[in-house]
């Protein structure tokens, strides 16, 4: 039917490029279960606030400080032996708070083989080529929150959560646009990452956190809300924590409407602001986009004014959950270095950063859960607490209690 496809193993699904008529002839037949548009999506951000950018911070910055990671740092515990991963519109792996950090980086050489793919077949804009083979940002959103996840350039810019852990990236975006096509193949390789032919998969390689700073709404593609869940269950269950922005329609009810936020088996994250009260634009559950009513976000982090990697030289300060999810991803690797013994275990990361969130209420009723209730669907469980989520982690050993997480 069509010269144009490719096969995606991580949920048994199919894209094609399809006339009206190929199309209907296509879902018409038994084999196939569902079928989803593929429409542009657009990442979920605020404007950033372009302030002049600095070479230097040259300082631990509030938002590392309020979540407590300095003092998880003290401990000797940094993320040392454990993989992040991102996708988003690409990451600027050279840029000095985040280059000794890359996977594919060993102090002398650098090999993006199995560190680095790129989803997008045909860029707007050069962003080196079409399936780039050398990772690269074409907006700037990417490297930002990879800052916040890692970045440390070892001169006292200590932007990053987790500046000892390693990371790995995947372009699912086009300046800021993407598909369910380019989101499932970045699962996909994060799940069995390969060289960059596409080649000699190797499932050792595998992240153990993935952070999603976008959402892909109904208007642009995701029609069905469901579009993503089988992908995001595979990988949660796979052994991969996923962390997603709960998105940036706040701050009314019922506003965390986009996968992969909406789904139960991702740790979705909304924003503070520094005074910790909830960012105006966080979006705010319970989710009514599946009829599920769930209780999201759940769990908040500092997401207003935060400060990190340029892709043009120093620091920018962007605003919007993106900026908030990768505080958490960066807690789970300092979590995941504190006991490795909870390396490939998700649900059990995740109940513990809930577990030790700080309580957060609010005056606002969301799905009649009042915001004096904990959780709520204002701030989740509450403020993710790094020190008191590695400090429970390290005590557990026996996981019989975590059995039904």
């Amino acid at each position: 039917l069509s010269q144009s496809y490719t096969f995606y193993w991580i949920n048994n699904s199919l894209w094609a490029e399809l006339d009206v008529k190929s199309a209907k002839q296509l879902i018409a037949q038994n084999e196939v279960i569902k079928a989803f548009s593929n429409k542009k999506q657009h990442l979920q951000t605020i404007k950033p606030r372009f302030h002049q950018s600095k070479k230097t911070v040259k300082q631990i910055l509030w938002n590392i400080n309020l979540i407590k990671a300095p003092e998880v740092w003290a401990q000797g515990i940094k993320g040392q032996g454990v993989l992040i991963a991102g996708q988003d519109t690409g990451y600027q792996w050279n840029h000095a708070a985040l280059k000794n950090q890359y996977a594919g980086w060993d102090g002398s050489n650098v090999d993006h083989n199995y560190h680095w793919h790129d989803a997008i077949a045909n860029p707007i804009i050069n962003c080196g080529t079409a399936n780039q083979p050398e990772s690269c940002d074409d907006h700037g959103h990417g490297s930002h929150t990879m800052g916040t996840m890692v970045g440390d350039d070892g001169a006292g810019n200590q932007i990053g959560v987790a500046p000892d852990a390693k990371w790995i990236g995947c372009r699912n975006m086009n300046q800021g646009a993407g598909t369910p096509a380019t989101y499932t193949e970045c699962f996909q390789f994060f799940m069995q990452p390969t060289d960059l032919s596409g080649n000699n998969p190797d499932v050792s390689k595998a992240p153990s956190i993935i952070n999603n700073s976008w959402g892909c709404d109904a208007t642009e593609g995701c029609i069905n809300p469901n579009a993503l869940e089988s992908v995001v269950n595979n990988v949660v269950d796979a052994g991969i924590l996923v962390v997603a922005a709960a998105g940036n329609s706040g701050p009314g009810c019922n506003t965390v409407e986009s996968p992969i936020a909406i789904y139960h088996k991702s740790l979705t994250i909304g924003s503070t602001k520094q005074d910790e009260t909830i960012s105006i634009f966080s979006s705010q559950g319970g989710v009514t986009a599946d009829s599920s009513g769930r209780l999201k976000p759940d769990l908040v982090a500092p997401g207003s004014g935060i400060k990190s990697v340029n892709i043009y030289g120093g620091y920018i300060t962007f605003d919007g959950t993106s900026m908030a999810s990768p505080h958490v991803a960066g807690v789970a690797a300092l979590m995941l270095s504190a006991n490795p013994a909870m390396q490939g275990k998700p649900k059990i990361i995740k109940q513990v950063l809930l577990r030790t969130a700080q309580i957060r209420a609010s005056q606002q009723t969301c799905s009649q859960i009042p915001g004096s209730q904990i959780p709520n669907n204002t701030f989740g469980w509450g403020r993710v607490d790094a020190l008191a989520a590695v400090n429970q982690i390290k005590d557990i050993i026996f996981l019989d209690n975590f059995a039904n997480f």
